[in-house]
């Protein structure tokens, strides 16, 4: 097995802007390196999306 695929990481949002960083941390954590963090936004209307995505 390959060891350097790619895992990429989805994070949904809207409207969570008081725990969008901490999912983003929590990714950006994980002992595999080889990773891709995709965040998507869904319209929200807080700041999450202008400060995060």
């Amino acid at each position: 097995m390959e060891s350097n695929l790619l895992v990429s990481i989805l994070i949904n949002n809207y409207n969570y802007e008081r725990f969008i960083k901490q999912a983003i941390d929590s990714a950006l954590n994980q002992t595999y390196k080889n990773i891709e963090i995709i965040v998507v936004d869904d319209g929200s209307t807080d700041n999450s999306s202008g400060n995060y995505c």
